[in-house]
C-alpha cells in the first residue's frame, strides 16, 4: 500500500457553485463520501482550510523573507483541503478522486507521499525522524 495525498483546488468558479448550498447539506454530501472512504479502509487524514482571505503568505523570494498577507493576488486556483488515502496504486487514488462530490471548477490534484523508508537509513536526521515517529505511534 502507498499513501497518496489528494489535494483540491477550488477557482471562483467553483466556489460560486457552492455559494447558495446549505452547510448542513454540504456536510453531509462529504460526510457520506469519508464515510465510504473509512468503510474502505483507505482514509488516514482528511481537512478542509480556512478561507484564504484570513491566510499569511511567507515569500522566501528576496534574501529576507517577506510576509504579507494572503493568498497571493495572481493565484487562480487556491488549496483548499486535502485527504490522506492509503491505497494499492495511484489508479486507485484516480478513482477515488473521481468519486468526490466536487463542482465543476475544482481540480484534485493527486501525489504521493514517500514513506521514510524510502530516504537514505543511514542519515542522523532521517534515525532521529524515525525514533519520532516511533516515539508518537506513527511507525
Amino acid at each position: 500500500m502507498s499513501k497518496y495525498m489528494l489535494i483540491m483546488r477550488t477557482t471562483d468558479e467553483g466556489l460560486a457553485k457552492f455559494e447558495n448550498v446549505d452547510f448542513d447539506e454540504m456536510l453531509e454530501i462529504m460526510g457520506r463520501f469519508n464515510e465510504e472512504l473509512m468503510r474502505a479502509g483507505v482514509l488516514l487524514a482528511a481537512e478542509g482550510l480556512d478561507d484564504p482571505a484570513d491566510s499569511v503568505v511567507v515569500d522566501f523570494s528576496s534574501e529576507t523573507p517577506v510576509v504579507s498577507d494572503g493568498p497571493y493576488g495572481e493565484t487562480k486556483e487556491l488549496f483548499g483541503g486535502y485527504y490522506i488515502l492509503d491505497v494499492a496504486s495511484k489508479q486507485e487514488a484516480v478513482e477515488w478522486a473521481k468519486r468526490l462530490p466536487y463542482a465543476q471548477g475544482t481540480k484534485v490534484e493527486i501525489r504521493r507521499v514517500p514513506t521514510i523508508d524510502e530516504f537514505p537509513q543511514d542519515n542522523e536526521w532521517i534515525q532521529k525522524e524515525r525514533v519520532w515517529r516511533e516515539r508518537t505511534g506513527q511507525l
